[in-house]
């Protein structure tokens, strides 16, 4: 039986759909092989980790403190008045001592009522009573700020006018810097050289060859907030001005290095 011109045809094309398909499963095959090969290669890779450690000191060169301003009275009118009042002295002085407005911060400002617990019910046996709720007898407000001094060679001298002006709950300052990234850039960097010089030196005594780096992993240590304690009166008396010393922020950086070994 002869095979005419269109039944070639369409066998040419069932050989040639067969034959690629055959192509990608050969493929496929083979890059799976590659990957099982290169996964057995990496399991065979002998690596050595190392420890580096690196510290820069620095002076702090800001001061933050904090202060609360707390006033009762029979209404919420007169006690939020009362605050506003110690407030605006309050800002006026720091702004007199050269801080500026974008460094003071409200954290906080809020209004409570305050109630009156006592139980006539305690006092009343034998005799029956009715219990009572507790009646509202005032108001407290409270107003929270915060304060950036950037030159701290004036905190005891801002913390000592604040003091005078009856605002409660003065703290600080905490001594920190300002703009930290450069000189944790600089501990990382101190963190990666006495690792490598590590490895180094480790290499030498073994008689192999460091490869390239398979991972890194950093812990920062940055610094802890440094408080000065303080006892400055809260009245209109002028004590001395406090020194604070502000002593050096320790900023560190620990970093693990590992290494690929031949």
């Amino acid at each position: 039986m002869e095979i005419t011109n269109e039944q070639k045809g369409k066998l040419f094309k069932i050989i040639l759909i067969v034959g690629i398909i055959l192509a990608l499963f050969l493929g496929v095959k083979v890059l799976s092989e590659l990957k099982n090969l290169n996964e057995d290669d990496n399991k065979n890779i002998n690596v050595i980790s190392f420890t580096g450690h690196g510290e820069v000191n620095a002076v702090p060169d800001i001061a933050n403190i904090s202060f609360t301003i707390h006033k009762e009275a029979k209404t919420v009118k007169e006690a939020q008045d009362s605050v506003a009042q110690i407030e605006n002295k309050s800002l006026s002085f720091l702004r007199g001592n050269k801080i500026e407005d974008k460094d003071i911060k409200t954290q906080n400002a809020s209004f409570n009522p305050k109630y009156d617990y006592t139980n006539p019910c305690l006092n009343s046996y034998p005799r029956p009573c009715d219990p009572v709720s507790p009646k509202i007898v005032g108001y407290e407000a409270y107003e929270s700020i915060s304060v950036k001094i950037r030159n701290t060679d004036n905190v005891g001298t801002i913390m000592q006018g604040l003091g005078s002006l009856s605002v409660t709950d003065l703290s600080g300052p905490n001594f920190s810097i300002d703009d930290e990234d450069a000189l944790k850039a600089e501990a990382r960097k101190q963190a990666i050289d006495d690792a490598k010089e590590k490895a180094k030196s480790l290499a030498r005594d073994l008689g192999v060859h460091l490869g390239k780096i398979t991972s890194f992993n950093e812990n920062g240590n940055y610094p802890m907030p440094m408080y000065a304690k303080t006892d400055m009166a809260m009245g209109s008396s002028a004590p001395a001005v406090a020194e604070l010393p502000k002593g050096e922020n320790t900023i560190t950086s620990d970093v693990t290095i590992t290494f690929e070994i031949r």
